[in-house]
C-alpha cells in the first residue's frame, strides 16, 4: 500500500493542491488588474480637473455615475447561475468582460474628441466598469464555490489571496500612475493600460474549467485526440470483417433509416427549443425564489441593513479633497502616486492583522472600533484643512501620507468580516447571484454615499478655486461615519469576524 504524500507545510503548496494552480493564477492575474486599474485612475481624475475643467461636485457625480455598473452586479450573478449545473461555463463571461474592459480604454486612447467630452467620456467609463464588475462577480462566485467545496478552513485564505493580488496590482499602479502622468502624454496612458484587459482575455481564452477549477487547453487536446484515436480504432474493427456483398444492401436500409432520422431530428429540435426555454424559466424562477429566501433570514437581512446604512450615511467628498490637494496644497502626482501605494502597503496589512489578531473577535466590537478609526481619519483631514498643523511644525505631506495610510488599513478591518461572512452565507446553486447582491448592496450604498457627497459640495458652493467651507463639509462627514455605530444592534450580539 503506497504512503500517502504528506502535506505541503507551505501556504502556497497548500493552496495549489487545494484549488490547482490554474484557478489560482487566474483569480490573482484578475484582482491584480482591478488593483492596477489605480496606474489610469489617477489620469482620468486629472483629465477631469485639467483637460476637461470640471468643477469638484461634477467630476464627483459623473465618477459615481461611472461606477454604477457595480451596483447591479446580481443581474450578471443571475446570468452566470441559471444555467444548468453541468452546462456551467462562467470563463466565456469572463472572456465578455475582458472585452468590455480593454476597448473603452482603447477608445479613449486614440479619440481627442471623446477625451473633451465629459458624456462621451462618461459613457466609455461606464462601459469599463460593466466588464470590470462581471469580471468580479464571476471570479467572485468562483471563489465561493472552490471555498465550499475545499472546506472553511480556507474562508479567509482565497479572500487573502485575492486582496493580496490587488494590493500588489495597486502598488504597481499607484507607482507608475504617478511616473507616467509626469512624462507621458494621457492618452498614452490609456492604451498602455489597455494590454492588460488584453493579456486577460488572452488568458481566459486559453483556460477551460472543470469540476476542479480550471485545466489547460493542451491538456484537454490531448484528452479529446485520445478519445477521437479510440473512436477511429472502433470503426476499423468494426469494418474489417464485412464482406463486401453486404455492402450495398446496407447502404439502402441506411438512406431508408436517415430519411426517418431527419422527420425524427426536426421534431426533436423543436422539442429541445421548448425543453430549452422552459428549464431557463425554471432556473430563473428558482434562482429568484432561493435569493428571496435566502435574503429574508435575520441572519443575512440584518448584518446587510448594516453595511447599507454604514456606507450611504457617509457623504464621500474624496474628490474634492483631490481637488484640495492638488490646488491648494500644490502636491504632485508623482506624490500622490506614493501616497496611494503607502494605502495599498496598509491595506496588506491590514489584512494580515485582520486575519492574525481579529477574525475570532465579536463582529461588534470589530466594526464600531473601525468606524471610530475612520472617524479620526476625518478629524486629521479638519486640521488639515484648517491648517491647525502648521502651528506644530508638522508639513502637508506627512498629514496626506498618514491619512492615506490608516483609512486603508482601517477600511480593510471593515471589509473583511463583510466579505468572509458574504462567502459563508451563500447557499449552493446561486453562489454567484447572491455573493454579487450582498457586494451590490455595499457598492449601491458606497454610490449613494458619493452622491450624497456631491450634493453636499454643490450645497456649500466649494469650487476648484472655492473651498472656504470644506471644514464644514468635514465635519458633516465625521458626523455621517459616526452614525452607523448607533445601528449595531442589526449585527448578531454573538457574530465572529470568522463565521456567523
Amino acid at each position: 500500500m503506497a504512503e500517502a504524500a504528506p502535506a505541503s507545510p507551505w501556504w502556497a503548496g497548500r493552496m495549489a493542491a487545494a484549488f490547482g494552480a490554474p484557478f489560482l493564477w487566474l483569480v490573482c492575474l484578475i484582482y491584480f488588474i482591478q488593483g492596477f486599474r489605480s496606474f489610469v485612475w489617477t489620469a482620468v481624475s486629472y483629465q477631469m480637473k485639467d483637460i476637461m475643467k470640471l468643477s469638484p461636485s461634477t467630476s464627483q457625480f459623473l465618477v459615481s455615475a461611472a461606477f454604477f455598473p457595480w451596483s447591479i452586479k446580481p443581474i450578471y450573478g443571475i446570468v452566470s447561475d441559471c444555467i444548468p449545473i453541468k452546462q456551467r461555463k462562467r470563463v466565456p463571461y469572463l472572456i465578455i468582460s475582458s472585452g468590455l474592459s480593454l476597448f473603452p480604454w482603447l477608445i479613449i486612447g486614440l479619440s481627442e474628441h471623446l477625451r473633451s467630452s465629459s458624456n462621451l467620456f462618461t459613457l466609455m467609463l461606464i462601459v469599463q466598469n460593466l466588464g470590470s464588475a462581471m469580471a468580479d462577480v464571476v471570479i467572485d462566485a468562483m471563489i465561493a464555490e472552490a471555498v465550499r467545496s475545499a472546506g472553511s478552513e480556507f474562508a479567509g485564505d482565497l479572500q487573502s489571496l485575492s486582496w493580496s493580488s490587488m494590493a500588489v496590482g495597486g502598488i504597481f499602479g499607484s507607482l507608475l500612475g504617478g511616473y507616467a502622468l509626469s512624462n507621458l502624454p494621457i492618452n498614452a496612458i490609456y492604451i498602455i493600460f489597455s494590454a492588460l484587459p488584453l493579456f486577460q482575455l488572452v488568458t481566459c481564452v486559453f483556460v477551460k474549467e472543470s469540476s476542479k477549477g480550471f485545466d489547460s487547453t493542451i491538456d484537454n487536446a490531448a484528452h479529446d485526440h485520445a478519445d477521437d484515436q479510440n473512436i477511429d480504432s472502433a470503426f476499423a474493427g468494426q469494418g474489417s470483417g464485412e464482406s463486401f456483398k453486404y455492402v450495398s444492401t446496407r447502404r439502402r436500409k441506411g438512406a431508408r433509416k436517415k430519411n426517418k432520422r431527419r422527420t425524427l431530428s426536426k421534431r426533436s429540435e423543436g422539442h429541445e427549443k421548448h425543453n430549452k426555454s422552459v428549464n431557463l424559466y425554471s432556473s430563473l424562477k428558482s434562482a429568484f425564489i432561493s435569493l428571496c429566501t435566502a435574503f429574508k433570514q435575520p441572519a443575512i437581512l440584518r448584518p446587510m441593513a448594516w453595511f447599507f446604512i454604514s456606507n450611504s450615511a457617509v457623504p464621500n467628498i474624496s474628490t474634492v479633497m483631490f481637488y484640495y490637494q492638488t490646488e491648494v496644497l500644490h502636491l504632485e502626482a508623482s506624490f500622490l502616486g506614493t501616497a496611494r501605494v503607502i494605502g495599498w502597503f496598509s491595506l496588506m496589512l491590514g489584512t494580515y492583522i485582520y486575519n492574525r489578531y481579529l477574525k475570532h473577535k465579536k463582529l461588534r466590537n470589530i466594526l464600531m472600533f473601525a468606524h471610530l478609526g475612520l472617524a479620526i481619519i476625518t478629524v486629521l483631514d479638519i486640521l488639515l484643512v484648517s491648517r491647525l498643523h502648521i502651528q506644530y511644525g508638522i508639513a502637508d505631506k506627512y498629514m496626506v501620507l498618514w491619512g492615506s495610510a490608516l483609512a486603508d488599513a482601517i477600511n480593510q478591518f471593515k471589509m473583511m468580516p463583510f466579505l468572509i461572512l458574504s462567502g459563508q452565507l451563500c447557499p449552493p446553486g446561486i453562489e454567484g447571484t447572491l455573493f454579487a447582491l450582498f457586494m451590490s448592496i455595499n457598492n449601491l450604498s458606497s454610490t449613494l454615499g458619493s452622491f450624497l457627497g456631491a450634493a453636499l459640495t454643490s450645497a456649500l458652493n466649494i469650487s476648484s478655486v472655492q473651498f472656504d467651507n470644506l471644514a464644514l463639509g468635514l465635519t458633516v462627514q465625521l458626523m455621517g461615519t459616526l452614525l452607523p455605530i448607533g445601528f449595531l444592534f442589526l449585527i448578531p450580539r454573538d457574530v465572529t469576524g470568522l463565521t456567523s
